[in-house]
């Protein structure tokens, strides 16, 4: 982790394995590596992976929708809604941001070391994200991955899902929306914003 932490600061780049599939891990103020390793176009939004839920908050302005949904982290659920204004653009593009509380020893202890970082999953453009470490080697993403080859607690199981991404509304009156459905059971959100009255879109 000290290594890790090390690589972030000089503006590298770490791959690490969650409870969904591999993601890719960037200091913040960095995001813009991500998607130049990646081959995406600049602008494309990536997500704040936090270590702790009061951490992940702090990131956005408070609402009852998140706060009902920061009771499913940590687990496989990515947060888009509205960034505090102090939010790095690059993070918070429109003024949005995405926000995750990973659920992986690995994951978390890479957070609690060096903080909140910018991530994505860990694929080139249009490719399928890695699901074990012998796909993120291959992909040659990262300046440094985490675990070791055999490591118990690197691989998810092939066929792992992406996190569920729901994006709440900018407006009273209007819905919360599955952007990405994925690892996180849909109608467990929409039983949780149920409770605080925000009908919940599926994803088309």
């Amino acid at each position: 982790m000290a290594r890790a932490a090390q690589v972030l600061a000089a503006g590298g780049v770490v791959g690490y394995p969650t409870e969904a599939v591999w993601g890719l891990a960037a200091r913040p103020e960095h995001a813009a590596e991500l998607h130049r390793r990646k081959g995406r176009e600049p602008g494309k939004p990536v997500q704040v992976s936090c270590p702790d839920v009061a951490s992940a908050l702090a990131w956005a302005r408070p609402s009852a929708a998140l706060e009902a949904l920061a009771a499913l982290w940590p687990g496989p659920l990515t947060v888009v809604t509205a960034a505090q204004p102090a939010c790095p653009p690059d993070l918070a593009p429109g003024g949005q941001v995405g926000l995750r509380v990973p659920d992986h020893p690995l994951a978390r202890a890479l957070l609690l070391a060096a903080g909140p970082l910018a991530t994505t999953s860990l694929n080139p453009a249009g490719l399928p994200a890695a699901l074990t470490r012998r796909e993120a080697a291959r992909y040659a993403l990262a300046d440094l991955l985490l675990g070791e080859a055999g490591d118990p607690e690197v691989p998810p199981a092939p066929g792992s899902l992406a996190s569920t991404v729901v994006a709440l509304p900018g407006r009273a009156g209007d819905p919360a929306r599955v952007l990405r459905a994925g690892a996180l059971p849909t109608a467990q959100v929409r039983a949780v914003l149920a409770g605080v009255g925000l009908v919940l879109e599926a994803a088309p």
